[in-house]
């Protein structure tokens, strides 16, 4: 059994993957504080809850908090009796390594959406994930993560919003009926939200111009289902995405051991 975590600079995904499917996610919020025994506690409850009896023998990590490895590490050394494989260090090798300047190291989840949209669409594939920026990760035919945009995310420009603005409150992102407000919370949320929509409208289109060649666009992150609602942005939502590149990277790491 295989535990996929996903770290994330606002929430932790930690999904079972039994080598065919993922049996169970549960999502917790992003915590360097939180020790090894609070996770296994955390995570052995829920498993009752949902009376799961996994016998967990191999742990792959993707985080963009590196305060948190340590405490992940340590999880895996004493509960699971395995050595976590992490995404961006140098004994996790890729599928195909990324090509970006030299120097640069690409975010883990980034790495692993490229490997996820690689083993499901063979490449030419605009991955937007939204979390907490609003990531444009651009994938080659051969699977290479060859670089993108990084804008900031939903909530993130609404909280900077709620905050720069002392008359303004702090709303929750909707689809409005219609674009024109005719109060503060429409407005806000007309703004935010058909403001995204040309966002990633006009980044995906210069994106696929300078690429030069077709692209499919897939949308993931939490909000995504929210954006594709009635309209064309995306060509498919996979909200599992990263989750299942992280199954790939490890798959890949076995082959070779």
């Amino acid at each position: 059994m295989l535990l996929c975590i996903d770290c994330g600079n606002t929430n932790t995904v930690f999904s079972l993957w039994d080598g065919t499917r993922f049996i169970a996610t549960w999502r917790t919020k992003t915590d360097h504080r939180r020790t090894a025994d609070q996770y296994f506690v955390w995570l052995s409850t829920l498993m009752t809850l949902k009376r799961i009896e996994a016998d967990i023998t191999d742990v792959i990590v993707s985080s963009t908090v590196p305060r948190v490895v340590f405490n992940l590490r340590v999880l895996c050394d004493r509960y699971f009796e395995c050595r976590p494989l992490v995404v961006g260090k140098p004994e996790c090798r890729l599928p195909v390594p990324p090509r970006v300047e030299e120097g640069v190291r690409p975010g883990p989840d980034r790495l692993a959406n490229a490997a996820g949209a690689f083993d499901r669409h063979g490449g030419h594939v605009v991955v937007v994930d939204f979390g907490t920026a609003t990531n444009f990760d651009v994938v080659a035919e051969d699977g290479a993560y060859v670089g993108g945009v990084i804008a900031p995310g939903v909530n993130l420009s609404l909280e900077a919003l709620h905050q720069g603005a002392a008359a303004l409150p702090h709303v929750d992102i909707s689809r409005p009926d219609k674009v024109i407000g005719t109060n503060t919370v429409e407005c806000i949320q007309s703004g935010v939200f058909w403001g995204y929509i040309g966002l990633v409208e006009g980044i995906t289109a210069r994106i696929k111009a300078e690429y030069g060649k077709p692209m499919k666009v897939v949308g993931t992150g939490g909000l995504a289902p929210l954006f594709a609602q009635g309209d064309t942005l995306f060509d498919s939502i996979e909200d599992d995405l990263t989750m299942h590149g992280l199954t790939v990277i490890h798959a890949h790491n076995k082959d070779r051991a």
